[in-house]
Formats: structure tokens, C-alpha cells, sequence
């Protein structure tokens, strides 16, 4: 069960760095340029926040 969580940590942490990738968009992210996600800083802070609580779950149990 403690691979599960380090596992959905990982697949956070990589959705979290790929909101902050450059690419074509139809609008500008709010850190100015155009992303991959729109919302780029809160959708990061986010993904990361849940990466950092299924580490805290694995470790825990």
C-alpha cells in the first residue's frame, strides 16, 4: 500500500511540473506567458499540495 502513495505523489509531482511547460494557448497563463495550463501557478501550488499529502499517507500508514 505505501508504493500506491509514493506512486500517486510521483504522478503529482509530474502533473505539476507539466502545468508549467510553454505551449501554444489560447490565452496568456497569469504568470504572463503562454503555458500549457491557464491557470498555471494555482493548478501547480495545487497538484503539488496533493503530491505532498499522498507522500504524508504513505508515510503515515
Amino acid at each position: 500500500m505505501r508504493r500506491y502513495w509514493t506512486i500517486l505523489a510521483f504522478i503529482f509531482i509530474v502533473l505539476g511540473i507539466s502545468t508549467l511547460v510553454p505551449a501554444p494557448a489560447s490565452k496568456p497563463c497569469l504568470l504572463g506567458y503562454y503555458a500549457h495550463c491557464s491557470l498555471t501557478p494555482i493548478s501547480t501550488i495545487i497538484c503539488w499540495i496533493l503530491a505532498g499529502l499522498c507522500y504524508w499517507l504513505g508515510r503515515r500508514k
